[in-house]
């Protein structure tokens, strides 16, 4: 058999692979919908379809990410087929194109056989081509995903601060969340949690169980934090106010904290551009003119010793 032959049947191989595992993911999907669709009928008509009706670990990493639609998965399943086809599909040019055939001539031409050490690598471009085209449905949705824990760990010390001093006021936390999230926009990460957890709450779930659901709607470390003193203070009956009071102040301390971290780390940080782009330019500036003298000398001298 010919290398297109076995790269030909390795491909199909993987289509083989990548389809029945789109298939399974797709029947855990329409198992899911059926076993909770009834618990987003009486939700807003804007929000239904955030809710999460998928259980497996690809529907909870798609909605924390922000993909909240009913077919997230399925669409994300058919991105990832596409890429990996794209991906395939661009190899075979690159192998059909004889390019790295010509990259292959063009390393074996630098003087020193130092182009032979790359030789490796440019044989693999083309599979490396293939994992990072493949994958890069993955890596937006990790992108969005952290962008949206930034956003939240921008709005929480805000809106923890907010909500203490509505509560100090005399409002309830229903009352204060309501007051907050008419001032926030919809479109931030954790005004839009707080707003599913507040139609949880309107289609009659408790309170512990509304909260443990936004813990795993949001998952951020500082924000289960605040769920757990929430949970507790409901659970004990002790002041709403004083918990949000605590839990602002202990937040804007924590990231106070975490801002003085990140800035010590900063010289430490700069080591690599400083030792990889700096100091080579300094070293050939500075040594460059006496290193070419000394060659200079020592040629002189070997011409002279030798008669050259």
């Amino acid at each position: 058999m010919t290398g297109l032959q076995i790269f030909l049947l390795c491909l199909v191989g993987a289509g083989i692979v990548i389809g029945l595992w789109g298939l399974r993911w797709l029947w855990l999907l329409a198992q899911s919908e059926q076993r909770l669709a009834a618990g987003t009928a009486a939700l807003d008509v804007r929000d239904a379809d955030q809710v999460p009706t998928q259980r497996s670990w690809l529907g909870w990493w798609l909605f924390r990410a922000g993909f909240r639609k009913k077919n997230a998965v399925t669409l994300f399943m058919l991105a990832t087929g596409v890429s990996v086809l794209m991906s395939v599909l661009f190899a075979y040019v690159i192998y059909q194109s004889q390019v790295l055939t010509v990259l292959e001539m063009v390393l074996r031409a630098i003087p020193g056989n130092v182009g032979e050490v790359f030789l490796p690598l440019a044989w693999l471009s083309p599979v490396a081509a293939i994992f990072v085209l493949a994958g890069l449905p993955a890596v937006i949705v990790r992108g969005r995903r952290r962008k949206r824990v930034t956003q939240i760990e921008q709005d929480l010390p805000l809106t923890l601060d907010l909500l203490a001093t509505l509560a100090e006021a005399g409002l309830s936390f229903d009352a204060a969340l309501d007051r907050v999230l008419e001032t926030q926009r919809r479109q931030r990460p954790l005004a839009e949690d707080f707003r599913l957890f507040r139609l949880e709450i309107l289609t009659g779930r408790g309170r512990v169980d509304a909260l443990q659901r936004l813990n795993q709607y949001v998952n951020v470390p500082w924000f289960g934090i605040f769920v757990s003193a929430l949970i507790h203070a409901e659970q004990v009956g002790s002041g709403l106010a004083a918990t949000l009071r605590a839990q602002a102040d202990d937040l804007r301390s924590r990231r106070r904290e975490r801002a003085l971290a990140m800035a010590m780390a900063v010289p430490v940080k700069l080591l690599f551009p400083l030792i990889t782009c700096f100091l080579p330019g300094i070293m050939i500036a500075s040594l460059g003119p006496i290193i070419f003298q000394i060659v200079q000398v020592l040629d002189q001298f070997t011409r002279s010793a030798f008669g050259g």
